[in-house]
């Protein structure tokens, strides 16, 4: 706990290639309207582009560690790291609106039957109302950089999957922090999806060519997911009829890129499920 009576924050922050982005995110932490946060900001490139952007920083209370390249392998090495009340994993080109430290400490510390907290992304289908996190109503509540857990949980659910996350060097490069979060639920933690905790973070247009490839790399991170957790026929068969429902939509409309993008989705997901298990026994 910090003075103000309010917990702490550790921010783990994996950053690779980006600068500008990145200090965009420094700044808006220094506009925090609650000071109670450090950063451990994992540094994966192979030169040294980050330390002029860190003396422009300088003020910020940061560590700085290296990894090789990986995402989930960033946030692990991280984790070792830890002194916070609190951890979340902000992507290196997100942006933190002023007062969101300082409402989530004062949620937290009010509620201390609540183990975490998440917040929602720019993405137009995410839900509007708030809820209970479950296996089954994650999927379209968080996102890692609004996701904001107490350390008991993080010690608890342990390191993230590094099959999981940008250059795992799998077919199922995103969505680590939704199974680091099933593993939360099944261990039994309540957390809570609050749609009024905003965290700014472009989303970006992208050609047809890019958005099949991003349609397939998270569907099969959807796949794989599934079959790792056991989740029962009928969530798979909803997870498999959701993309094909969409490309229908989407060629009816005349909109072929779009209707790539669900059948690339699809094809990610099946394939991913029926292959997860060899993979995860390597």
């Amino acid at each position: 706990m910090t003075a103000e009576g309010l917990p702490s924050f550790d921010l783990v922050v994996a950053t690779v290639d980006r600068t500008d982005e990145l200090s965009a995110l420094l700044s808006s932490l220094e506009r925090q309207t609650y000071a109670g946060f450090r950063v451990l900001l994992v540094d994966q490139n192979e030169d040294d582009r980050l330390t002029p952007v860190l003396r422009e920083h300088g003020a910020l209370d940061l560590t700085r560690l290296q990894t090789p390249r990986g995402l989930s392998r960033a946030r692990n090495t991280a984790l070792g790291h830890l002194h916070g009340d609190l951890v979340a994993f902000p992507d290196d080109d997100c942006v933190y609106p002023d007062d969101l430290l300082e409402c989530i400490a004062r949620r937290l510390a009010a509620e201390p039957g609540l183990d975490g907290l998440t917040g929602r992304s720019g993405e137009p289908t995410w839900a509007s109302g708030g809820a209970i996190l479950t296996r089954d109503n994650l999927w379209n509540r968080a996102i890692s950089f609004t996701i904001f857990l107490r350390r008991d949980v993080v010690d608890h659910v342990g390191a993230f999957d590094e099959k999981l996350g940008l250059g795992a060097g799998s077919p199922w490069s995103s969505g680590e922090e939704i199974e680091y979060l099933v593993r939360a639920m099944d261990a039994g933690f309540r957390i809570e999806y609050d749609p009024s905790l905003r965290v700014m973070h472009d989303v970006k247009q992208l050609v047809p060519a890019a958005l099949r490839a991003a349609g397939s790399r998270d569907g099969a991170s959807v796949g794989y997911i599934l079959r790792k957790h056991a989740y029962p026929a009928t969530t798979v068969a909803s997870k498999l009829a959701r993309p094909a429902a969409g490309a229908l939509i989407a060629l009816a409309r005349g909109d072929r890129a779009r209707a790539g993008f669900h059948l690339a989705t699809l094809r990610g997901r099946a394939t991913a499920y029926r292959n997860a298990r060899r993979f995860e026994s390597k």
